[in-house]
């Protein structure tokens, strides 16, 4: 083996300043250290924060870091007054039920989520007495991977204060050698975050096929040119057929076969099928039959928009991998890497061979590429390693290569511990497994689950089937931390310092004045609370608490020593001050009923995002010339979204969609839809799935996703494709706002269109992804932030 490139990339650092004083009155990080150990490209890392409450009264202290994507957490403590406090590991439905314990007893819960492209975040916290100290330890481990012939360990360090003791240790032991380390890294400071833009890329995809060539041609200067101005040309028309596209390229590559030449084929969607074949798993074996093991499939999903679970499994079945572009300015950069990494492809079907070896993760490979390198982990049989002979068998170009040499095998010279290998091989097995897992079905697929669960118990991985428990301090919170998935959208967590509104319990006292409004009240209560699962309870609790903003406390003067209601008082509690006593549970009562909307911001990270108040009708889109037109009606209940959506097309066509399904009205012909059949009424087509209604009329593409809060349903919609006339109109139609904030001293102000506007921090969930994002944002009245009176978008009816 060639010795070893290392790239070593700190990100997001905050240093220590000798000039800043601490905050006496507040919490301090007094040590911040990071120690990482890299042994033969299996990489351990410690992260240590030790901080001191210098408050005369306890404190809640939080514990907040990001680790990348890839890693798995494998031990975390926290050590207070000489007691260690540990996390466990646990199955992820054993983990949940004690979370669901913990929350009837009021508690709360910490995640591990998503963050960016590379990064996943770990939050906890615990409380610690005035003028105490904590440490809290965190360890995640990776196999770093080869990447244009080097390999990256990615640090995040952010302890969100000044530290007057910081340290990043990184020790490096590769037997091979080291040829050279490149470290990267930059101080992370409020002005270098204004100076940050983004561009967002508009490019939709087509549902039509149209190649370029039929059969693959060199790669010369006139035959680059003549594809980039196809690819210029490409007009998009609202519609996705996944299943063509793919079986047509595997025809060409089929067809027209080159010898010595290596075939891959990728497939670039920013969306789910919506035309031809759209169940996903025919797709998925029309692909695997075309394809017949001779290629593999690479797929790149841009956006959230796609089925990345559906991606990753064709890739997987097709010896491929799946990979999720960002829809940002570097979007053709990330591509382009892509690129790099599959272009030169110098071995085929190769194959590993250990004599002697057991216990082996996976051995065959579709493709080696330059600048890259495949790892196998295993175990000698019976240590005999006189008698243990690798063999490699491959194909380059036409000829079938064998590489043996058994005088080559170096026996580790005690530098690399057994335990270490012995995690390497975990590692890699269990990300196999998870692999093979997510394209099994039945009594296979449990098997693979149940051999991932044990291995990830036995080495305290935290994986997607696993959590872990953090315990803490008798009569505190129980955490448990899960990993996600790369199919979820990244989470944005909630910054601290938002506007919360206060409600007291003391105020439900009005609905409950007498015995009859208590009795009806009560029944009712009865009823939907026996209707609830364990999940479903945790929902609730959750949006009430945290997602909009408010929360529940004691009335004013109350002791902080009073006993705590349990999960059944405080969903009553929930339930009375959703429930009308002329009404339904869950309707509004006299407080106001609020639908926050969030508007893009041109060139600004944060959007604006204002209120609208009560269950209006709102126009969505109103394209006359084509007529087309597109109403919603927000729901009753403070869920942030809409109740029905009308669209009409032409003077006799509509449709119809709720949360139940859609009612299709051609002429007098008036059909209802549940299910996933392709829809057409005119020109325009619909397409349903389970949480995603795709409608395209013209060069119009309007998706509407159905969302769940609070164990009910709203929908929400999303113009995917804007017409291409410019008289629309609509809340949908809306361009991005433009606006640069002006510094204030008492209140913050922006200019919009030479007018300056009061605004105040907020947050706001955006709706318009399938795993929607919780994001910060500038709060406004509806008015400053449309530039019109919302008057405007207000109809008569649907």
């Amino acid at each position: 083996m060639g010795r070893t490139v290392v790239q070593l990339t700190l990100i997001g650092l905050q240093l220590a300043l000798t000039s800043t004083l601490l905050n006496k009155d507040d919490w301090d990080v007094y040590s911040f250290h990071i120690n990482s150990t890299v042994t033969s490209r299996y990489a351990t890392t410690v992260i240590t924060s030790r901080v001191a409450n210098r408050m005369d009264e306890s404190k809640e202290i939080e514990f907040h870091v990001r680790i990348p994507k890839n890693a798995f957490i494998s031990k975390f403590q926290m050590f207070i007054d000489g007691q260690v406090y540990d996390g466990v590991v646990k199955a992820k439905e054993q983990a949940q039920q004690q979370y669901t314990e913990a929350v009837s007893r009021g508690e709360s819960a910490g995640l591990v989520s998503s963050v960016g492209r590379t990064l996943e975040e770990f939050k906890t916290s615990v409380t610690v007495a005035a003028h105490k100290k904590v440490t809290f330890e965190l360890t995640y481990e990776e196999l770093m991977k080869r990447t244009h012939g080097k390999y990256e360990l990615q640090i995040h360090a952010r302890p969100m204060q000044p530290v007057r003791d910081f340290k990043v240790d990184v020790y490096i032991h590769e037997e091979a050698g080291i040829n050279f380390i490149d470290v990267k890294g930059g101080l992370s400071t409020k002005a270098l975050a204004n100076a940050i833009t983004k561009t967002h890329v508009n490019k939709q995809f087509d549902g039509n096929i149209f190649p370029w060539k039929l059969e693959l041609v060199q790669a010369n200067s006139k035959n680059v040119e003549s594809a980039k101005n196809f690819a210029c040309n490409i007009q998009a028309g609202g519609y996705t057929d996944i299943n063509q596209a793919l079986l047509q390229g595997a025809n060409m590559l089929n067809t027209h076969d080159r010898e010595g030449s290596a075939s891959i084929l990728i497939l670039l969607t920013d969306g789910q099928p919506t035309k031809g074949v759209t169940n996903l798993e025919k797709i998925q074996s029309n692909v695997r039959e075309a394809v017949a093991g001779k290629f593999p499939v690479y797929c790149l999903g841009f956006g959230f928009d796609v089925d990345f679970e559906f991606l990753k499994k064709m890739s997987l079945q097709n010896n491929g991998v799946a990979r999720r572009i960002y829809v940002d300015s570097d979007a053709d950069l990330q591509l382009k890497g892509f690129y790099e990494e599959v272009a030169t492809p110098l071995l085929t079907d190769v194959t590993m061979i250990y004599v002697g070896g057991t216990n082996l993760t996976q051995t065959n490979f579709s493709q080696y590429y330059n600048g890259s390198e495949i790892v196998v982990a295993g175990q000698i049989t019976d240590n005999g390693i006189e008698t243990f002979t690798p063999q490699v068998v491959a194909i380059s170009s036409n000829r079938r290569l064998v590489f043996s040499d058994p005088n080559g095998i170096v026996e580790s010279g005690g530098s690399v511990s057994d335990d270490l290998i012995q995690r390497v091989w975990a590692y890699l097995t269990v990300k196999q497994l998870l692999d093979k897992e997510l394209q099994l079905s039945g009594p296979e697929k449990e098997q693979v689950k149940k051999e991932a669960l044990s291995l990830s118990l036995k080495y305290s991985f935290v994986t997607p089937l696993t959590s872990m428990v953090v315990t803490k301090p008798l009569g505190e919170t129980i955490h448990v931390l899960h990993k996600p998935k790369e199919s979820e959208a990244p989470q944005r967590r909630k910054l601290p310092g938002r506007q919360s509104i206060s409600r007291h319990r003391g105020t439900s006292t009005g609905h409950r004045s007498d015995n009859v409004a208590t009795t009806a009240v009560e029944r009712a209560f009865e009823g939907w609370f026996s209707s609830l699962d364990p999940g479903e309870m945790i929902d609730i609790l959750q949006f009430v608490n945290g997602d909009r903003g408010f929360y529940f406390s004691s009335p004013s003067g109350s002791q902080s020593h009073k006993k705590q209601p349990n999960l059944r008082e405080t969903l009553l509690d929930i339930f009375i001050h959703h429930y009308s006593p002329h009404g339904n549970p869950l309707q509004p009562t006299d407080a106001p009923l609020l639908h926050r909307f969030l508007l893009k911001a041109e060139n600004q990270t944060v959007p604006l995002c204002f209120d609208v108040s009560g269950a209006l009708s709102l126009k969505l889109l109103h394209h006359p010339s084509r007529e087309l037109f597109v109403n919603g009606e927000l729901d009753s209940v403070a869920t942030g979204g809409f109740k029905r959506i009308f669209i009409h097309f032409q003077t006799n066509k509509h449709f119809e969609i709720d949360t139940k399904g859609v009612t299709v009205r051609d002429g007098q012909t008036e059909t209802h839809h549940t299910g996933q059949d392709l829809v057409t009424a005119g020109s325009a087509t619909m397409i349903m799935r389970n949480n995603e209604i795709d409608i395209a009329a013209g060069d119009m593409r309007l998706v509407i996703l159905v969302h769940k809060k609070n164990s009910i349903k709203f929908l929400w919609p999303v113009l995917r494709q804007h017409p291409s006339a410019n008289n629309t109109d609509g809340l949908l139609a809306l361009k991005s706002a433009v606006y640069e904030e002006v510094q204030q001293v008492a209140a913050t102000k922006l200019k919009i269109k030479n007018q300056e506007i009061n605004v105040t921090s907020g947050d706001a969930n955006d709706y318009s992804i399938a795993s929607p994002l919780m994001m910060n944002c500038w709060l406004t009245s509806a008015d400053s932030a449309l530039q019109r009176p919302l008057a405007d978008f207000i109809v008569p009816q649907l």
